[in-house]
């Protein structure tokens, strides 16, 4: 069996779930390492505040280091808080006998102002763990108290990097998240060279940036990174984390280390389920006869749909080829417009009708559908409003919320019948895409056999 890279988080609980060892341990899932524990202090917070710390007896911490080390084995370091320093002598002891990179988070003061590290700690944390550092990750204010200097642009950043070098530590990712500036510039002083880091503000939750900064360069260290690729990849990481962030609390929400990962797995069941859809269509000689004028589409959005690139479809549509059903391409997001419009409107009533598909109008269709009890709304393209007929694509949404809005419920079916030179259709909705299809075939089967 392949061993897969390890790393292991000496870092405080945050009972919200947002940073401390729950950030990290999300971030070493995310970016495929096995992550251990050693928890140094128990903290009651949420998103706005921190209302009780208990730290965990410094033997206690210093027994989960070796339980997990002696067995498991471990290929990388993080320390967050290490709040007292009967801890951080306990920590420095177990990791000056490991030959792994240790990446430091000098966790000081949270992010709802409360205190991370006892007035007394703050000397043992510089001269027992900053020495072991491979790599340590201060924020402004952090880098404030450890350089003794006053931070407000990049040269002073760069200053204090080379200042908090001299403490120790092999690298100093001095993070530029604090500085009022348009960008958002990290400044790393290793062997000598300095060399900036340049990213976009990000509009998200950023409780626990900081955590999955330094959780992030160890897991990638633990895989073999060097520190240039390991803080560059780190810095991306957390951009996504922020972007894909949710609303938790009502205070500073969490980053989500994960995000990425969940909307990179939906993205893969929907274009499974897309070609799963699209494959009973192929095997149904009796839809090639359905497929309207404009050919026949089948799309499906992810959860939450904000833009077209959210929803996926076939690229060139499904297509009657000498009466046969044949797609002309593999699903892809950002393939559909108008079936992907009315998903967007439809997303605006209601989270479980993601999937569409549009076939030839027919009234005889239309009477079967109800007959199987599908629930079918309408609306008329005549009466579309000039200033929506103005703007490319926005007849569909604006369709589809008729639709909704006449029988107040987000139907099985809606349909049009058509305009000055526009084909009249019908859209078929499911919860997916297999879904669509299945009450596509069923309507059709039954007014075939009706017809027969």
């Amino acid at each position: 069996m392949k061993r897969v890279p390890r790393a292991l988080t000496i870092a405080g609980s945050d009972s919200g779930g947002g940073a401390g060892i729950q950030a990290d341990l999300k971030t070493f899932a995310a970016l495929g390492v096995y992550g251990m524990s050693a928890v140094t202090a128990i903290t009651a917070q949420n998103t706005i505040s921190v209302t009780a710390v208990q730290p965990i007896d410094p033997e206690i911490v210093r027994e989960q280091i070796r339980a997990v080390v002696s067995d498991i084995g471990v290929d990388a370091v993080k320390t967050g808080m290490l709040y007292t320093r009967d801890i951080i002598e306990a920590v420095a002891e177990e990791l000056s006998q490991l030959k792994v990179p240790i990446v430091v988070d000098p966790v000081m003061v949270a992010k709802s102002g409360a205190k991370l590290l006892r007035e007394d700690a703050e000397e043992a944390l510089i001269k027992r763990i900053l020495p072991l550092a491979t790599v340590v990750t201060p924020n402004l204010p952090e880098a404030e108290n450890l350089a003794k200097m006053s931070i407000e642009c990049l040269e002073d950043a760069e200053e204090a990097a080379k200042k908090i070098a001299t403490l120790g530590p092999r690298a100093v990712v001095m993070k530029g998240g604090h500085l009022e500036q348009d960008e958002c510039v990290d400044t790393l002083y290793y062997d000598g060279v300095v060399r900036r880091y340049t990213g976009r503000r990000v509009s998200g939750g950023t409780h626990g940036t900081g955590c999955t900064f330094a959780s992030a360069i160890a897991a990638l260290l633990a895989k073999g990174s060097d520190i240039y690729e390991a803080v560059e990849r780190a810095k991306r990481f957390v951009e996504e984390a922020i972007t894909y962030s949710k609303r938790v609390g009502s205070g500073v929400a969490p980053v989500s280390p994960l995000g990425k990962t969940v909307l990179d797995a939906e993205k893969m069941r929907v274009l499974e389920k897309i070609s799963e859809a699209v494959s009973l269509l192929e095997a149904n000689s009796a839809f090639a006869q359905y497929i309207p004028e404009c050919q026949t589409n089948v799309a499906m959005a992810l959860p939450e749909p904000r833009t077209l690139e959210d929803v996926a479809a076939i690229p060139g549509r499904i297509v009657n080829a000498m009466s046969r059903v044949k797609a002309s391409g593999c699903p892809t997001f950002g393939a559909s417009r108008h079936l992907a419009s009315t998903l967007l409107a439809v997303s605006e009533y209601t989270p479980s009708v993601r999937a569409a598909l549009n076939i030839r109008f027919d009234e005889g269709l239309l009477e079967t559908a109800r007959r199987l009890r599908y629930l079918c709304s309408e609306y008329d393209r005549s009466k579309e409003p000039p200033e929506v007929k103005a703007v490319e694509g926005e007849t569909t949404k604006w369709g589809t919320r008729e639709a909704i809005k006449k029988i107040g419920a987000v139907p099985d079916i809606i349909f049009h019948r058509g305009d000055w030179g526009k084909e009249a259709m019908i859209v078929i909705l499911g919860k997916d895409a297999v879904d669509a299809v299945k009450k596509a075939l069923k309507i059709i089967e039954a007014h075939r056999q009706e017809k027969a």
